[in-house]
């Protein structure tokens, strides 16, 4: 799938102007890091990033993180990237913006799924401290966080692109058909694959891309299990969280729904559409 036409034009330029506009003591060198789906990333000097909107869906997101990656970075031990500054619309650019602290380092969707069993018991620490019951004016995703069911049209109708769909549809069908999360909205990550997991020499770093940030079912992060690691890894980060035998089947339930997505719209993007040959592999495993 296309990456879509950007609603707001970025270059370093426009970059350098903003922050020596507003944030003139942090001005410094830029490198272009990525122009993605919903956001322009730079490296600002050796330290910094610098991230912000290229379409108008993405500034409700940016705004979320703005707001609540400092709340939850007080109850994770691995870093986030919690803005260091925060920027205003100006020099024509029409939304808010963030700087970020730059963290160095590779992602796990660099390192092949054998070798990642380092970082289960780490992965499954964070989201254990994550998962804690989030207050009524959370953000709200109806991607994310909600009864399987919800997804179950979107899921059927990527299953129709994927070859696999004669053994992926029946264990959907008993996945999407489990008693949804009967306990409080907790806050979720809601996007845990390979690529937004940082790794460092000691192990995991740093998580990224608070995009989908939300609240609700933990079976939502919980799909890592899946997402992130293979069958050996997945008993040590499963003996690692809280996670009675209901909520871990819809795990897999939403591992499956993310793995189709990313099967079914990752022609343009080899590492995306390797994560998602990955999760449906091992979904159909256990």
């Amino acid at each position: 799938m296309n990456t879509p036409a950007a609603e707001a034009d970025v270059d370093a330029d426009l970059v350098d102007r903003l922050i020596r506009t507003q944030h003139p003591d942090l001005a410094g060198p830029l490198t272009p890091v990525a122009n993605g789906w919903d956001n322009v990333i730079y490296r600002l000097g050796t330290d910094l990033s610098v991230r912000l909107p290229r379409r108008r869906v993405a500034v409700d997101l940016i705004v979320n993180e703005q707001r609540w990656l400092p709340v939850l970075a007080e109850h994770v031990e691995v870093a986030l990237p919690v803005p260091v500054r925060t920027g205003a619309p100006g020099e024509g650019y029409p939304w808010p913006w963030t700087i970020a602290p730059w963290f160095e380092g590779r992602t796990v969707a660099d390192v092949p799924p054998s070798g990642r069993s380092g970082i289960a018991a780490p992965l499954a620490a964070f989201m254990t401290g994550l998962h804690r019951p989030a207050p009524p004016d959370a953000p709200r995703n109806p991607f994310r966080g909600v009864p399987l069911a919800d997804r179950d049209g979107a899921v059927r109708q990527r299953l129709r692109s994927i070859p696999r769909s004669a053994e992926l549809l029946p264990l959907w069908e008993k996945l999407a058909a489990l008693p949804p999360w009967q306990g409080p909205a907790l806050w979720l990550h809601g996007d845990p694959h390979p690529g937004n997991l940082l790794l460092d020499g000691a192990g995991l770093a740093a998580v990224l891309d608070f995009g989908d940030l939300t609240s609700g079912d933990p079976a939502t992060d919980l799909a890592a299990a899946w997402l992130v690691f293979d069958e050996d890894a997945r008993e040590v980060f499963r003996s690692h969280v809280d996670a009675d035998e209901v909520t871990w089947e819809r795990a897999r339930g939403w591992a499956l729904a993310m793995g189709t997505a990313l099967a079914a719209h990752s022609a343009d993007n080899p590492g995306m559409a390797a994560i998602g040959d990955h999760v449906l592999d091992q979904v159909l495993l256990t």
